[in-house]
Order: C-alpha cells, then structure tokens, then sequence
C-alpha cells in the first residue's frame, strides 16, 4: 500500500557549505521535517515532480507524506513554512503550495 501525499510544497536545499549535506538526495529522500507549531520533528518521505535528484543548492517541488500524519493532521495550511534536517543538521527548508485531500 502506497500512502497517498499530505501536501505539496517548494523545497530549498542549503548549499554544501551551509548544510553540511555534500551529496544530492533521490526521490524517495526521508529527512526529519519541523513545522513552527510543534518542538519535535517528523519524518516526511519527499517525493520530487520532474526529478529524481536533487543537489544542495537546488530548489524543487515535492509531494510529501507524512508518517505521523495524527500529530499535524488540521495544524497545516498553504503558505505554512518548515525546516528539514539530517540528524542534526539542518538542510533545507520548505514551503507548502497545497494541502492534499486526507486519506479517506
């Protein structure tokens, strides 16, 4: 069973010399994802539109679901800003485009 996407957003990666990540990621890419209303972070599975890779520096669009839907689920919305990280690291940040429709 594949779950379908929770939203879409634009995707910015930091270059190498600011977020620590060297090497470019491949669709599928799971990073921990922190929205502004919650301390801890989520794992979010990014899928890219009209890639499959992307390098730090890049800027791209992707669907992503969340695996822990329940602790987000009414709490994001078009224009919701967040940070991805790598470990510690932080290597991205994004911003929603569209909500998706829940699973039914």
């Amino acid at each position: 069973m594949n779950p379908k996407p929770h939203f879409i957003a634009l995707l910015t990666y930091l270059p190498s010399q600011k977020g620590k990540r060297t090497t470019p990621v491949s669709s599928g890419y799971r990073p921990s994802i922190k929205f502004p209303f919650d301390q801890g972070q989520f794992t979010g599975v990014q899928n890219f539109v009209d890639t499959d890779l992307v390098f730090p520096g890049d800027t791209v669009t992707a669907e992503i679901t969340m695996l822990n839907k329940e602790y987000f689920e009414g709490k994001i919305y078009k224009g919701l800003d967040f940070d991805f990280f790598e470990g510690p690291n932080l290597i991205g940040h994004g911003i929603i485009t569209k909500v998706l429709e829940a699973d039914k």
